[in-house]
């Protein structure tokens, strides 16, 4: 039987998972079904408690802080049906090629001035192979990991050969962020132009070449709440340490303009659950937050996040820095600083010898 089964009522249950995540155990996909499930917004509320215990027990209250820079923006030839940088849909999203060092140097100040861990180069195209551009972008990475303003982290799109990622690793690269998106199932409805197994085989190449894996996915895509769970369990089982939690703002010209948002409680109820099943990794609320969660902005935290992305986004506003670091101290919460470095998180999985892709 089940444990999530047995006659007890719905604090009851939450509360003995809660208490079995901190004495270190996990939870299993039928548990973490009903917590996705749960509709009344007192066992909601509930559950956010206990991941917030869960996120102080393990996290503290030290919140990671992300930035990004758009590297290399619009006329990518994917058809991710959420993204305003595809080639495939009329948005009206700024193009330019890859950029110059001041761009990059210049977002790095802006970080240390605020106490931001990492500075992400996230360029719009289909992935790296061998050539040109992954020697430009080697540099640049050790440019920044030479200023020692921020850590240099990357999100190139798939990588084709495991002496890529090797060359990414040895240029300074600590973290890559490949986000699965969704749960394999809903995948085929939100990208076409490659596949979920292409995904998968970016993030061994990055765990065969020893840098972490920021992986994650965005909700309100019209996926389930069971897509919402298998995503969070794919997650743990790939060894993400960063965990990006986006929210759908639906972009015009996209074939997901006109999905409706998700209730702010549904959010946060994901966030908890996420929580629940990914206790030691950092979870970030990312792309969406503003415009979807509102004024309930700062409750994510006690629904078990620890990392924010802060700035602007790749083609859409965030609010002002400023707010957010008042925010965080409002709440008790400081920035964890440049010196963060996952040293409570899962080890990347042992070096093993995988076949090249078939790329589409």
């Amino acid at each position: 039987m089940s444990y999530m089964t047995v006659d007890a009522d719905v604090s009851t249950r939450i509360a003995a998972l809660g208490r079995r995540i901190l004495a270190g155990g996990q939870i299993e996909r039928e548990e973490a079904l009903e917590l996705f499930n749960l509709e009344r917004s007192a066992d909601i509320y509930d559950l956010m408690a206990w991941a917030n215990r869960i996120r102080e027990h393990f996290k503290g209250n030290r919140v990671h802080l992300c930035s990004i820079v758009n590297a290399k923006a619009g006329g990518c030839p994917e058809d991710c049906k959420f993204c305003a940088q595809s080639a495939f849909y009329n948005t009206n999203s700024p193009r330019y090629g890859f950029v110059e060092p001041e761009p990059v140097q210049q977002a790095a100040e802006e970080a240390m001035r605020h106490g931001v861990t990492a500075v992400g180069l996230v360029a719009a195209w289909k992935g790296l192979s061998e050539g040109r551009m992954l020697d430009e972008v080697c540099e640049r990475v050790r440019e920044l990991a030479r200023s020692g303003k921020a850590r240099a982290d990357v999100s190139l799109g798939i990588i084709k050969s495991q002496r890529v990622a090797d060359r990414l690793k040895e240029a300074g690269v600590q973290v890559y962020g490949h986000n699965l998106e969704t749960s394999r199932r809903f995948f085929p409805q939100q990208c076409t132009t490659h596949t979920y197994d292409d995904r998968i085989q970016t993030l061994k190449y990055l765990r065969n070449a020893g840098i972490r894996i920021c992986s994650g996915g965005i909700i309100g895509m019209g996926e389930t709440r069971e897509d919402r769970c298998d995503l969070a369990l794919s997650l743990r089982e790939v060894g993400a340490s960063v965990v990006p939690i986006n929210i759908l703002n639906p972009i015009p010209g996209t074939p997901f303009e006109h999905v409706p948002p998700l209730p702010p409680l549904e959010i946060l109820k994901t966030i908890a659950c996420f929580r629940f099943i990914l206790p030691r990794q950092e979870i970030m609320v990312a792309g969406g937050r503003t415009v979807n969660l509102r004024d309930l902005q700062s409750m994510i935290f006690m629904a078990g996040a620890s990392a924010l992305m802060v700035g602007n986004y790749l083609t859409t506003l965030n609010r002002p820095v400023e707010q957010d670091l008042q925010m965080l101290k409002d709440l008790g919460l400081e920035p964890a600083g440049s010196e963060h470095d996952f040293s409570d998180q899962p080890e990347t999985a042992p070096r093993v010898k995988t076949p090249e892709p078939v790329m589409v």
